[in-house]
C-alpha cells in the first residue's frame, strides 16, 4: 500500500565529512496552513525526516514537499551497479 505524506523543508545544515561536504535537510509533517495540508495532517499528523545530499540547491527551505512511501517487492530487490 503507498502512503502519500506531506513535508516542509524547516532547516538545511552543512557538515563537513573528511573532504566532503554534506548538507542535511530536515523536514517536518504539514500542519495546516492551506484546504491540503489539513487534509494531510488528519492522516499524517506527526513526522520528521532528515535527508543528506551532497549539494546544497536540492531542497529549499519553507518549500513543501510530497513524499511516496511505497513497500519494496523482495523480489524486485538489486544491489546498485
Amino acid at each position: 500500500m503507498k502512503t502519500r505524506c506531506k513535508f516542509k523543508c524547516n532547516k538545511i545544515s552543512m557538515t563537513l565529512h573528511g573532504s566532503e561536504t554534506l548538507y542535511t535537510a530536515e523536514f517536518n509533517a504539514v500542519h495546516g496552513g492551506s484546504p491540503e495540508n489539513e487534509a494531510f495532517f488528519k492522516w499524517t499528523p506527526n513526522g520528521n525526516l532528515s535527508v543528506g545530499v551532497y549539494t546544497d540547491d536540492r531542497f529549499v527551505v519553507g518549500k513543501e514537499y510530497y513524499l511516496d512511501i511505497t513497500p519494496c517487492d523482495e523480489a524486485a530487490i538489486s544491489t546498485p551497479e
